[in-house]
C-alpha cells in the first residue's frame, strides 16, 4: 500500500484499488484552484498507472462530498482568473471521465454545483440517504460550467435535466436514485463504503484490459449513431484479441479454474 499526502486531496493505493479523498472538510471540500491542480495531478498519475490501479474510488472527508467551486476564492478573482478556473475544472473533470479505469463516487453529503458535476464525471455513484445534491448554478447567476449541462442530459434525458438545472433544485438521494443519477442509496457510511467496494470487487474479478475497452466502447459510442457505435465496438474488440488475458481466460475455462488476469 502506498499513500500520497497533500492538504487538499489524497491518493491511496490498496492493491489494484485507487482511492481519491477530497480533504478540505472545513470548506465542505469546495474546489479552489489548488485543489483542482492537485486533483488533476492525481488523475494523471492514475491514468499512467492503469496496469496497477484497475478501479478508482472517489470519496470525501467530513459532512460534504463537494460543495462545488470555492466561492470565497471566486469573489477575489478577476474575470480572466474566473475563466481560467472554469477551464481548469472542466478539463480536470474531463480527464477523470476519460480514465480507462472505472470510477465510483461515494456521495457522503452535500454535492452541489461543481460537486455534482464531479460525481457526474464518474462512471458510478452511490449516495448516503441523507445526502443532498443538485446543479444550483443558475441561482448564483451562472450556469453549470464543468460538464453538467451535457453529462446530466446524456444520463437522464434533456427534459429532466432542464427541470433540475433551470430550477436549481436540490434533490435527495432517493430522488437521485429514482431518476438514475445514483446507482444505490446507503443508510450509513459503512454501508456506503460496502456498496462501492462490492462493485469494485466485482469489476476487479474481470480482465482489466477487457473492462477498459468495454468502458471505452460505451463512452465513445454514447453520442454517435448506431453504426458508428458498432464500428467503435469492433475497434475496441480488436484491441483485446492479441492480449494474454484473453488466452488465459480460454485456458482457465478448459482447465475449469478461475483465470489469473495480469492486464497483459
Amino acid at each position: 500500500m502506498s499513500v500520497s499526502n497533500q492538504e487538499t486531496v489524497r491518493l491511496e493505493i490498496k492493491g489494484h484499488l485507487g482511492i481519491i479523498t477530497l480533504a478540505r472538510p472545513d470548506e465542505l471540500n469546495a474546489l479552489n484552484y489548488e485543489t483542482l491542480e492537485r486533483l488533476g495531478a492525481i488523475v494523471e498519475e492514475l491514468r499512467l498507472s492503469s496496469r496497477e490501479v484497475r478501479v478508482v474510488l472517489l470519496q470525501a472527508e467530513g459532512r460534504a462530498f463537494c460543495a462545488g467551486a470555492d466561492l470565497k476564492e471566486r469573489r477575489t478573482l478577476t474575470e480572466q482568473q474566473v475563466r481560467r478556473n472554469v477551464r481548469k475544472i472542466r478539463d480536470v473533470f474531463s480527464d477523470l471521465e476519460r480514465l480507462p479505469q472505472p470510477t465510483i463516487a461515494l456521495i457522503n453529503g452535500f454535492a452541489f454545483g461543481g460537486g455534482f458535476e464531479l460525481a457526474l464525471a464518474c462512471d458510478f455513484r452511490f449516495a448516503l440517504r441523507e445526502a443532498k445534491m443538485g446543479l444550483t448554478e443558475v441561482s448564483l447567476g451562472i450556469i453549470p460550467g464543468a460538464g453538467g449541462t451535457q453529462r446530466l442530459t446524456r444520463l437522464i434525458g434533456p427534459s429532466k435535466a432542464k427541470e433540475l438545472i433551470l430550477t436549481a433544485r436540490r434533490i435527495t438521494a432517493d430522488e437521485a436514485l429514482a431518476i438514475g443519477f445514483v446507482n444505490g442509496v446507503a443508510d450509513s457510511t459503512e454501508q456506503l463504503v460496502l456498496m462501492a467496494s462490492s462493485l469494485a470487487d466485482e469489476i476487479l474479478a474481470n480482465a482489466p484490459l477487457a473492462v477498459y475497452q468495454a468502458k471505452a466502447a460505451i463512452d465513445r459510442g454514447a453520442s454517435v449513431d448506431l453504426q458508428t457505435g458498432l464500428d467503435i465496438e469492433t475497434m475496441c474488440y480488436e484491441v483485446i484479441i492479441p492480449t494474454k488475458d484473453r488466452l488465459e481466460a480460454l485456458e482457465a475455462f478448459r482447465e475449469k479454474r478461475k483465470p489469473v488476469y495480469r492486464g497483459e
